[in-house]
């Protein structure tokens, strides 16, 4: 039975603000690779985009603007991530805001993200543990037993807890429904259904023991 034999990358970004359509930029990027079941591999560093860091966002993650002013800048900074996440599957909590924040700046250099797949860990939570009271990352990681290392609101420390949130995930899949192969085609499937479709779906998996 294999847990992500097949690398997903877990990606973080801290950013200025909401929306790249809207100027906003990345200040912190973490991506930490998942095989068979564990972190074997990460990428983490601040970005210099020549862009004023809001106070709110020094007060929320702690990055200040002296810090980014010195960091790599985001032309060094983005071709080495792509080349880190390669054409592995992605994921994020709440995955569709971190993509946008990857196609953004991959769009400024002219480069284009060659991942496969995305599987966004937030969705994946809701459909597979229905009920709990927040999917919020710090609240959900709480109810799931997976306990931040270090301060949340981090690139770094906010993906190693989403990492082991999908690894969590996996287990569960596996230990749960018999699920031989649990493999980012499988989340991305999960990720398509209402959660009262999940375990029907799950019980009649090709891989299901």
């Amino acid at each position: 039975m294999n847990v992500f034999d097949k690398p997903i990358v877990m990606i973080d970004f801290e950013t200025t603000g909401l929306s790249p359509d809207m100027g906003d930029r990345i200040t912190e990027v973490a991506a930490l690779r998942i095989e068979g079941g564990r972190i074997t591999d990460r990428y983490v560093t601040l970005i210099n985009c020549n862009a004023r860091i809001p106070s709110f966002i020094t007060g929320l993650t702690g990055i200040t603007q002296a810090m980014v002013d010195k960091a790599p800048p985001v032309a060094e900074v983005v071709p080495q991530l792509l080349d880190f996440i390669g054409s592995d599957a992605l994921s994020a909590h709440n995955a569709s805001f971190d993509e946008k924040f990857l196609r953004a700046e991959s769009a400024r250099l002219n480069l284009t993200p060659a991942h496969q797949s995305l599987v966004c860990s937030l969705k994946l939570s809701r459909r597979v543990f229905p009920g709990l009271s927040s999917y919020k990352l710090g609240l959900l990681s709480s109810q799931l037993g997976i306990a931040f290392k270090s301060a949340a609101h981090r690139a770094e420390s906010d993906a190693e807890v989403a990492a082991q949130v999908l690894i969590h995930i996996g287990r569960h899949l596996r230990s749960s429904y018999g699920i031989a192969d649990v493999d980012a085609d499988l989340l991305v499937s999960l990720n398509k259904l209402a959660a009262a479709k999940v375990p029907q779906f799950l019980q009649k998996h090709p891989s299901r023991r």
